[in-house]
């Protein structure tokens, strides 16, 4: 008997979804507007693809779900959750603040309770105080039942994560299970400003993130359909629905992501740079291994500076729906607002009165979309510098993202690749494979299931082999546990990193593994 997966990526403009069959293939896709809700999106697109599929729906297994909510939650500071900050590393850190340097309104949501308690270590692992329980226990009687989700973070707590751990024992004690807590150890890494705003930023969005999984898992139920939920994660890999409400920050541009991953299996590349053009932005990105690449620097979240992994991206605000404004003179502007899923009743070709870079393509004969008639009256002459002026911005981001000087051939996918030549300066080949309108849903749907492990050895201690290996075993358990298959299993990346100024010749090792998802009835080995 044959099974099939549904991927579904929310997009700030639209909703993707496809089902695929067990062999990866597309048996129906569909684009469906991103509604404000965004839940009824979903609802709309997931029970088109079904009805068109008209597949049995108790062979439905897998179901993932790649999704901006969080993000935009983030960015337009709304339906966050009531969190209180607590950092450990008291007397040392006092001179800067939490949240110091984060935009007025998004402190103004998230630092009503903020606390500074003595702990903490150095960073070779030895306390600088010992911890003040007292002070915590304190802390968590007065927040109760104005707090429902907590953001601890203490000093060099990704070498030694003791006292973040008994922080969290505390106050779960006192404000019981209801009470979502985030460490930042398990978030970021070294640098505890960048570390404690990601974990902020986690803790802010559980709610949302919980609301997006009930969302789906009810939608999926309402359709008849009984499988496995998976949200896609931004390193291109998924993460079950448990995992996804406990650190949903991980959830942060995976839509980008999915697209990376749906181009590499769509044009069978595993090393290339993918431009994937939305309504409202276009992404650049690059695929290392069928991988995206990942960025090394400290992100920007809404305003907020966070260090938590995150796909390497250059995003233009040029899409499909984007707005050209044209001066008196001649001159004129591309962007960067648009007019994103109202693009079938703004734009000139559906009869509005807007001018999209999608009028512009049409008026060029270069897309077939709406009613040409209704931009016939526009000078070709302009139109043509204003279409040079597109294809320019996006060579610009793609001159960004090349680590050489040679051309690399350039993958084409989102719903707005039809606007862009085939040829582009700097690339050795333009691709549009087939479905690259979808190719977000689909890199969702073939996503493979990870598990991430990074910690600090001391090889005095227990040996490079030995601490490789202990490492290596804990990231496979780790996917296992998030639903991967432990045939398929591999070790995608290794990082070794020598931390000179610890005693006892320490190294911070991660690891991370992926393999395909297990199939419903297959026993869970153990390793």
């Amino acid at each position: 008997m044959g099974f099939y997966r549904i991927g579904i990526d929310v997009g700030g403009t639209h909703t993707d979804a496809v089902l695929l069959d067990e062999n990866n293939q597309v048996v129906s896709e569909t684009k469906s507007a991103t509604t404000e809700d965004v839940a009824t999106g979903i609802f709309n697109a997931m029970h088109k693809i079904i009805n068109d599929a008209n597949v049995p729906r108790e062979q439905i297994k897998f179901a993932m779900l790649g999704t901006t909510h969080c993000t935009n939650a983030i960015v337009e500071r709304k339906r966050l959750n009531n969190i209180a900050a607590v950092r450990i590393g008291a007397p040392a850190t006092l001179a800067v603040k939490p949240l110091i340097g984060v935009p007025d309104d998004l402190r103004d949501a998230l630092g009503k309770h903020v606390y500074l308690v003595r702990g903490g270590h150095e960073f070779d692992g030895r306390e600088i105080v010992s911890l003040d329980e007292d002070h915590l226990y304190q802390i968590a009687e007065e927040i109760k039942g104005s707090v429902d989700s907590v953001a601890i973070t203490s000093v060099f707590s990704p070498v030694s994560k003791s006292h973040e751990k008994r922080a969290g024992e505390i106050f779960n004690e006192v404000l019981g299970d209801e009470v979502a807590i985030s460490l930042s150890s398990e978030i970021g890494s070294v640098g505890l400003l960048e570390r404690e705003n990601a974990t902020i930023l986690n803790a802010s969005v559980v709610n949302v993130a919980k609301a997006a999984a009930d969302g789906f898992i009810n939608a999926l139920k309402n359709e008849g359909v009984d499988a496995k939920v998976f949200f896609g994660q931004n390193d291109g890999t998924l993460m079950s629905v448990d995992y996804a409400v406990k650190y949903p920050i991980f959830t942060v541009a995976c839509g980008p992501t999915n697209s990376l991953r749906g181009a590499s299996y769509l044009s069978n590349l595993s090393d290339a740079i993918v431009v994937d053009v939305g309504g409202t932005t276009s992404d650049v990105g690059v695929l290392v291994q069928s991988f995206p690449r990942e960025s090394s620097l400290a992100v920007e979240i809404g305003g907020a500076r966070t260090n938590f992994r995150m796909p390497d991206l250059v995003s233009i605000g040029l899409g499909g729906g984007t707005i050209v404004r044209i001066q008196e003179n001649g001159e004129f502007t591309i962007g960067p607002d648009s007019v994103g899923y109202r693009l079938p009743e703004k734009s000139l070709i559906f009869g509005g009165d807007t001018l999209t870079t999608t009028d512009v393509a049409v008026a060029l004969g270069k897309v077939d979309l709406g009613d040409a008639e209704k931009v016939t009256h526009l000078d070709k002459e302009l139109l043509g510098r204003i279409y040079a002026k597109i294809v320019e911005l996006v060579e610009d981001a793609i001159d960004k993202m090349k680590t050489s000087a040679g051309p690399v051939p350039v993958i084409l996918v989102g719903g707005g690749s039809v606007l862009l030549p085939e040829h582009l300066n700097g690339a050795s080949e333009v691709i549009r494979p087939e479905h690259s309108g979808v190719a977000n849903a689909i890199g969702s749907a073939i996503s493979q299931v990870s598990g991430q492990v990074e910690k600090i050895y001391v090889l005095d201690e227990i040996g490079r082999d030995n601490a490789l290996e202990a490492a290596k075993s804990q990231a496979m358990s780790e996917a296992i546990q998030a639903g991967a298959d432990p045939e398929t299993l591999v070790i995608v990346d290794v990082e070794d990193v020598p931390l000179a100024y610890l005693p006892g010749n320490a190294t911070r090792i991660r690891v991370k593994a992926a393999g395909d998802l297990a199939q419903e009835d297959q026993p869970v080995a153990a390793i």
